[in-house]
């Protein structure tokens, strides 16, 4: 790493600890049950949405309730995100005339949207008109955001309330998440990009003369504020095909960094938040370190493995070393203005997330560099996640290493002083095998299929990682591409579309349904047969159960591809 690289990476630490005490200070007060910050300039416009859309926002929801308004608002979603595509061509503000997107693609991207996974089988620019691109991505950027945001409050309402039969009101969560904290920084944030030349404007494309002689094609479009909120509610979608790597979205080595700094900002915060909606914050220092741990981790093993070269492109003399001329390492599929560290970096804040924006193409990292963002994915993105879902995702897994502690002890296994039974170790089990069979299922189903097989780049150990990948990133509600798998087919559109319901549906059924049954609780007082959650000794047993569980479900596969294709080069 240069040293340049180095500061970078001391600079986000720095900003990440800063943004997680501050940002989740102000997000517990968002949702507490008294006066929040600046209510005199939120609290008329939030009323205002409250009589127009009908909703009382005194009355309060059950957890089927709550779990039945946000799966009737995702399918009202799905449903206007998939109109718009097929009619706009018909519409106005659509200056490049593109045309009505294909039924498939259409389902497969409002899908995609809906879920905060942003898997993108189409080019940006080319297949989306503004008012597609504004009206109805940009928007679910928003709101599939505060989405997730809101089963986490919700769950962590059900973690510290006694004896109640309610969780909150999901509307008003809603509201509160996209008016008090998602559009606020993602303004914020646009205007710091377009001051680093990031495009803003609805002027149609443009084509230039380069000093060749050549024609050049420039998109125009509002790309900063969907960067913004598309990197801080961790949706990943581009408004250009080439993602985060395009000039025009990622300029330079400042805004890569500010890209990461907003990927990781509102997941890691959300720790600091749940330790003060809890009253226990040393409970909510736990929860980051399982998650920064394993973040960096994987940040470690993706720069490492990227800065030392390609062996491949070693044996052929290639020189990769670190020089004054050249930046050093495996730069195949890289921007030079990023770099191998850069990227690296980027790869595994994005995986860790459920971002799943790229700057370089994960297709042409070395085998084990790529295996660090497929590993990150597979552990369910809870390092530390994306909005609300990392949380109620790691949380899931709390409750699993909280069982697991109480087998050891011989006790009653208790979560701040609510007692783990069997029924919320079913709705666990099933949070935790959901992903997995959907991931594993069509995978098996994909490399068994001639017609899927010939949407395969490369064959081999490297083909299965990359049809892998692509399942993987849908379930776990990530989008990102591995590269190398034509994904734009009636199979994947369907298959992929369908794994992205799972993943994120099933897991925030299951998790407002822990949420609902630990809500109606009497806490017990802590006793000296009481396993503490609150030390260095459960974040390790914490994160063992998270790479266990992950390992044991996921290393079979792992074997065949990426690990098998390190051992054979």
């Amino acid at each position: 790493m240069t040293a340049t690289a180095w500061i970078q990476l001391a600079a986000l630490l720095v900003a990440v600890a800063v943004g997680t005490r501050f940002l989740g200070a102000y997000i517990a007060k968002v949702f507490s049950d008294g006066p929040a910050p600046a209510d005199r300039v939120f609290g008329p416009v939030e009323r205002a949405v409250y009589r127009l859309s009908g909703v009382d926002p005194a009355r309060e929801q059950r957890w089927n309730v709550y779990a039945l308004s946000v799966l009737a608002f995702s399918l009202v979603s799905v449903l206007s995100v998939y109109l718009l595509q097929r009619v706009q061509t018909w519409l106005p503000v659509n200056p490049n005339g593109a045309d009505n997107v294909p039924s498939a693609l259409s389902f497969n991207t409002a899908v995609s949207f809906v879920t905060n996974t942003n898997w993108q089988n189409y080019s940006g620019e080319s297949t989306m008109s503004y008012l597609t691109q504004a009206a109805s991505l940009a928007v679910q950027n928003f709101v599939s955001a505060a989405v997730g945001l809101a089963v986490a409050i919700a769950l962590i309402r059900g973690l510290v309330r006694r004896r109640s039969n309610t969780i909150g009101n999901f509307w008003v969560d809603l509201t509160r998440g996209t008016l008090r904290i998602l559009l606020p920084l993602s303004f914020v944030a646009a205007l710091v990009l377009v001051s680093q030349g990031v495009v803003q404007n609805i002027d149609t494309t443009q084509v230039a003369t380069t000093v060749e002689g050549a024609n050049q094609i420039l998109p125009g479009g509002m790309m900063a504020s969907q960067e913004a909120i598309k990197e801080l509610g961790t949706n990943g979608g581009g408004y250009v095909n080439a993602n985060s790597g395009h000039p025009f979205e990622n300029p330079n080595g400042f805004t890569n960094w500010f890209e990461i700094l907003l990927i990781l900002l509102i997941p890691f915060a959300l720790t600091y938040a749940f330790g003060r909606m809890a009253r226990n914050q040393r409970m909510g220092w736990v929860v980051f370190a399982a998650m920064f741990i394993l973040w960096a981790a994987s940040a470690a093993v993706a720069i490492g493995f990227e800065s030392a070269g390609n062996d491949q492109l070693a044996k052929v003399g290639a020189n990769q070393e670190l020089t004054t001329d050249q930046g050093g390492g495996n730069s195949e599929g890289k921007e030079v203005r990023f770099g191998p560290a850069g990227s690296g970096l980027f790869a595994a804040s994005t995986t860790g997330t459920s971002s799943g924006a790229v700057n370089s193409t994960h297709d042409s990292y070395t085998p084990l560099g790529g295996a660090a963002p497929l590993v990150n994915i597979m552990l369910g993105e809870v390092s530390p996640g994306g909005v609300g879902a990392g949380l109620y995702g790691m949380l899931i897994f709390v409750l699993l290493a909280v069982f697991i502690a109480g087998l050891m002890v011989g006790r009653t296994p208790e979560l701040l002083g609510k007692k783990i039974q069997a029924a919320e170790m079913k709705l666990v089990v099933i949070s935790i095998l959901a992903v997995p069979l959907a991931v594993l299922g069509f995978t098996a189903a994909s490399v068994l299929i001639p017609q899927a097989l010939g949407s395969l780049l490369n064959p081999g150990p490297h083909g299965l990682t990359e049809m892998t990948y692509a399942f993987t990133s849908a379930a776990n509600n990530n989008g990102s591409a591995f590269g190398g798998l034509t994904g734009n087919t009636d199979w994947f559109n369907t298959t992929l579309g369908i794994s992205m319901l799972v993943g994120r549906f099933v897991l925030i059924v299951a998790a407002l349904a822990v949420a609902g049954s630990l809500a109606r609780k009497q806490p017990v007082p802590a006793s000296a047969g009481t396993f503490p959650t609150d030390t260095p000794l459960f974040t390790g047993l914490l994160l063992g159960v998270v790479v266990i569980v992950v390992g044991l479900t996921y290393f079979p596969v792992l074997a065949l591809g990426p690990i098998v294709e390190h051992l054979g080069a």
